[in-house]
């Protein structure tokens, strides 16, 4: 079988190479030895310290056993097992094979090496080649292409919170902690960039004037986002929400407090999962999921159960690029004087013109304006 040499980039090693201290001494004290030295040659790094290696993959042809991934290695798919990752916790992943059977599996070294912007080589919901050992663990060889992804910005590195799904249920309470329509637009963009289809839910309802907390709701209906007001104690909404999760894979993310997991239990109530009352001192939520989930539900459907979040940064969107995941913005941007506006100070802003006749409300239009503005501010930082 043909073989092909691909060069891949790998992360800088961070164990440093003993160096020999008498080294120099050895010259100054007989400078004989510096005649064996050629003056063409080249000290380059290499192995551990290089930050490329070439890999050695097979052709890959239609009657062959082997799989070739997104992360550029082939496997021999005989001696592997094809699965879903249904939970990621520090260095240790479980996997469900295709035929029902669980494993505890390791990443490869190499996968874990290899250059990404990820924090992690692999999230939940990926779809990956396993390769069983006897006493029910394993080693995740390969990682299949993904769709449906929503990711975030984390100390300078991609957050991959789920990968493969559907839909995405961007929650938001009432009250405890309350709504943050900036939050809700940054996943709405971070949704749309990553191929998935947000739906809003605004929950705790008993405990909102709903005649004062329309407005929110109105705000997202009318651009089309497919709303939802849900409460635990008074059921308003279930019914409908397990409709919704029936529809494929669907992840359920917000800020800490807002009752994703108390949703997941009113569908479902077997499933049991921990809730937490939001703090009575920060008014914030407490992070009682730590870890992202993969559930199957019952009533048909499967559920990733993400933790809290109380910030969400945008990744890798470029600032020229935002104005296009505002989607009222879209009629209103080839009317722009110049074709590089920015909408924000330039004369001849037809986005400018429709925030001031009421056509896109000042909600959005100010989240707009800080987005680009942190995105700006992070590309600075990058430069120096």
């Amino acid at each position: 079988m043909a073989k092909k040499k691909v060069r891949v980039q790998f992360r800088k090693n961070r164990q440093k190479r003993t160096r020999d201290n008498n080294l120099t001494r050895e010259f100054k004290n007989d400078p004989s030895l510096s005649a064996d030295i050629v003056g063409t040659e080249r000290v380059r790094a290499k192995g551990e310290l290089s930050r490329y290696r070439t890999i050695v993959k097979d052709q890959i042809s239609s009657d062959s056993g082997l799989r070739r991934g997104s992360n550029n290695r082939s496997v021999d798919v005989t001696q592997c097992r094809q699965g879903t990752i249904l939970r990621v916790q520090g260095l240790h992943n479980t996997v469900v094979a295709d035929d029902g059977t669980r494993f505890q599996c390791q990443v490869r070294r190499i996968l874990k090496t290899m250059s990404i912007d990820q924090r992690n080589p692999v999230a939940v919901g990926d779809r990956v080649w396993i390769r069983p050992e006897p006493d029910g663990s394993g080693w995740i060889e390969q990682i299949e292409p993904r769709h449906g992804t929503l990711m975030r910005g984390y100390r300078r590195r991609g957050h991959l919170i789920a990968a493969n799904i559907d839909q995405i249920l961007i929650v938001s309470g009432f009250e405890e902690p309350g709504i943050k329509p900036a939050l809700i637009d940054r996943y709405l963009v971070a949704a749309q960039r990553g191929g998935v289809r947000p739906i809003l839910i605004f929950n705790k309802s008993d405990l909102a004037d709903m005649g004062q907390a329309q407005w929110v709701i109105g705000l997202y209906a009318q651009l089309g986002y497919e709303t939802l007001a849900t409460s635990i104690r008074t059921g308003q909404g279930v019914d409908r929400l397990r409709a919704i999760v029936q529809r494929g894979i669907t992840a359920f993310s917000g800020q800490s407090g807002v009752g994703k997991s108390s949703l997941l239990n009113a569908i479902e109530p077997g499933l049991n999962l921990r809730v937490r009352e939001v703090s009575t001192w920060t008014f914030k939520g407490k992070h009682t999921t730590t870890t992202a989930e993969l559930i199957q539900l019952a009533c048909g459907g499967m559920v990733i159960d993400t933790p809290g979040l109380r910030q969400f940064e945008l990744w890798e969107i470029p600032p020229r690029e935002i104005e296009g995941e505002f989607i009222e913005f879209r009629p209103w941007i080839p009317h722009c004087k110049f074709p590089d506006c920015t909408h924000r100070r330039e004369q001849g802003c037809a986005v400018r013109l429709a925030v001031f006749d009421g056509l896109i409300t000042e909600c959005r239009y100010e989240s707009y304006l800080k987005m680009v503005e942190q995105e700006n501010e992070k590309d600075k930082d990058d430069d120096e």
